[in-house]
């Protein structure tokens, strides 16, 4: 059957901030790559055909400099900048003092004259692994699907040794999302894997699937979430004009709640790294590397 093109949207805005300046982003592969690179590596493996990063415009020159143009020699690479006054409904005032942009879903509204098939998602610091991007490829690429796609991992997958972590847990039926639940605090301990709610330990299942923010989408999502934008900007932002966002696991677990979008739930069995405490850096460092001596990588990703 024919395939469909199908687009990564990268969500890096945020990253200049974390680390002041793309500068010191985290080199974590053995020659300084950063994540982003390997995940490029494997969008471009699996298939995708064209890479869309979204980033502040302030970043673009360090940005194509350090990764973008290593990139663009390998696959079509897009930019599209995010900024607080980006797609912004006319005769909305931004509220005075407010600096933070508006979160994941008004990132990807700032893409839509670029996604004109189906795409994928993902953060630009988390490791998600070969298979992860096979599987979100493979089911964008098919013309008869029309439900949006989740990649949900293992629990144990996705902990660090070096304290608690927030993850989406999530609820389906008939291999369909019906909820994403966010559990802070949760911990390996000697007796299993447990969240804290309500000042006491709660078991969870460590097989449980969680969102790590890797979501499959068509084109009409993009349509979808604007009429939320706007809602949001009128209702939730007053409420919190320094901080409310706009989130993409907000949005669309309030999309399927009404009905109005479908997202079928699969799974990976691939680890995740991600930095979530200066002491993971060198777990990371050495979970990729291993990888690389393993063969899964070359030395070189960009020759």
């Amino acid at each position: 059957g024919e395939k469909m093109k199908t687009t990564l949207v990268v969500l890096a805005a945020g990253m200049g901030s974390r680390y002041g300046g793309l500068k010191q982003m985290d080199p974590l592969g053995p020659n300084g790559e950063a994540i982003l690179e390997f995940s490029a590596y494997d969008a471009i493996k699996a298939g995708f055909d064209k890479i869309v990063f979204i980033i502040k415009k302030e970043m673009e020159k360090d940005f194509k400099e350090l990764i973008g143009d290593k990139i663009a020699r390998k696959v079509e690479v897009e930019y599209v900048f995010q900024d607080i006054d980006s797609v912004l409904p006319s005769g909305f005032h931004i509220p005075e003092g407010r600096s933070k942009p508006w979160g994941t879903g008004h990132a990807l509204l700032c893409c839509k004259d670029v996604l004109h098939e189906p795409f994928a998602i993902i953060n630009a610091d988390d490791f998600y692994g070969r298979e992860s991007y096979k599987i979100l490829h493979d089911y964008l690429a098919d013309p008869n699907h029309t439900d949006y796609c989740l990649i949900g991992y293992i629990l144990e997958n996705t902990l660090t040794d070096n304290g608690s972590v927030t993850r989406g847990i999530c609820q389906s039926e008939n291999g369909l999302l019906t909820e994403v639940k966010e559990c802070a605090k949760i911990e390996k301990h000697e007796n299993g894997v447990q969240y804290f709610e309500n000042d006491e330990w709660i078991d969870v299942d460590a097989t449980s699937l969680v969102s790590m923010n890797m979501w499959g989408f068509f084109p009409d999502y993009v349509e979808k979430i604007e009429t939320k934008f706007h809602a949001f900007l009128n209702e939730k932002v007053p409420e919190n004009t320094m901080k409310s966002e706009f989130l993409i696991p907000v949005v669309t677990d309030e999309l399927i709640k009404e009905g109005k979008a479908m997202v079928k739930l699969l799974s990976s069995n691939e680890k995740w790294f991600g930095v979530t405490y200066q002491e993971d850096k060198p777990g990371v460092k050495a979970g990729i590397k291993a990888l690389v001596d393993k063969g899964l990588y070359p030395s070189d990703l960009w020759k």
